[in-house]
C-alpha cells in the first residue's frame, strides 16, 4: 500500500530534507508541504493523507491547533509529530491532541519510517526513550479527566499492555481473551479518560502515574 504523507513545517530545509528522505521508500507518497498549520490542514482537505509529519512550532496557527482541528476534521489521517523540542509538556499535549507519535528532527531513518508505517496502520508507535519519558512524568492532576475515574483490573491490563506498543491481537493473545474484548476494553478506556486514541490514554495514564508499577 502506498502512504500519502504531507510535511508540515514552516523551514524550508526541513521541508527539503524530508522530502529527499522519504523519496527512497517506493511506498511513501508525499501529497503535499504546508508552511504553517493552516497551510497543513488546507492541503489534508485536498489531498487526503494517511500520515501528516507535524512540526509544533510554526507562525500562525501551531502545530497543536492544526492536530486538534485535524482530529476533529480527518480523524483518519494519522499525525506524527516531528519537533526539535525535547519538551515533555509538548509531547504529553501532542499525544492528547490525537498524535500516534513523537520524534525529534534527530531521529534515525529507520526510526521515521516505523513511525509513518506504524501510523498508517492506525498504530501508536513510541520509542523507547519517548516511552521513558512518559512513565516518568511527575504525577499531577489532568484538565481532561476527573479525580475519581476508576479502570478496572482487566482494563488497567489492557492499558499497560497498549503503553508498552502491543497491538490489540498481541494484548488478547497476552490476556487469554479475545480481540474483540480487548476492543471493547479500549472503548471503555477511552470514554472514561475522555479520549479516542492510544496515544492520548497513554499520556494521561502516563500523566497520573499509572503507568509506573
Amino acid at each position: 500500500m502506498t502512504i500519502k504523507i504531507v510535511i508540515a513545517d514552516d523551514h524550508l530545509i526541513i521541508r527539503q530534507g524530508l522530502k529527499l528522505i522519504l523519496e527512497t521508500e517506493s511506498d511513501f507518497d508525499l501529497v503535499g508541504e504546508a508552511g504553517d498549520g493552516a497551510e497543513a490542514l488546507q492541503i489534508c482537505a485536498q489531498t487526503h493523507p494517511q500520515v501528516v509529519l507535524m512540526d509544533l512550532r510554526m507562525p500562525g496557527m501551531d502545530g497543536l491547533t492544526a492536530i486538534e482541528k485535524l482530529h476533529v476534521d480527518q480523524p483518519e489521517t494519522a499525525v506524527v509529530i516531528l519537533t526539535t523540542f525535547n519538551e515533555d509538556d509538548l509531547l504529553i499535549r501532542g499525544l492528547q491532541a490525537g498524535a500516534k507519535g513523537y520524534l525529534l528532527k534527530d531521529t534515525t531513518r529507520e526510526t521515521l519510517f516505523n513511525a509513518i508505517r506504524a501510523a498508517a496502520r492506525g498504530e501508536t508507535l513510541l520509542s523507547p526513550e519517548t516511552m521513558l519519558r512518559l512513565l516518568t512524568q511527575v504525577e499531577r492532576p489532568s484538565r481532561l479527566v476527573n479525580d475519581d475515574i476508576n479502570l478496572t483490573e482487566r482494563e488497567q491490563q489492557v492499558l499497560k499492555a497498549v503503553a508498552l506498543g502491543e497491538r490489540s491481537k498481541e494484548v488478547a493473545f497476552k490476556l487469554g481473551i479475545s480481540e474483540r474484548t480487548v476492543k471493547a476494553h479500549l472503548a471503555s478506556i477511552y470514554n472514561k479518560l475522555g479520549v479516542d486514541s492510544r496515544a492520548a490514554a497513554i499520556a494521561i495514564a502516563a500523566q497520573r502515574g499509572w503507568l509506573k508499577e
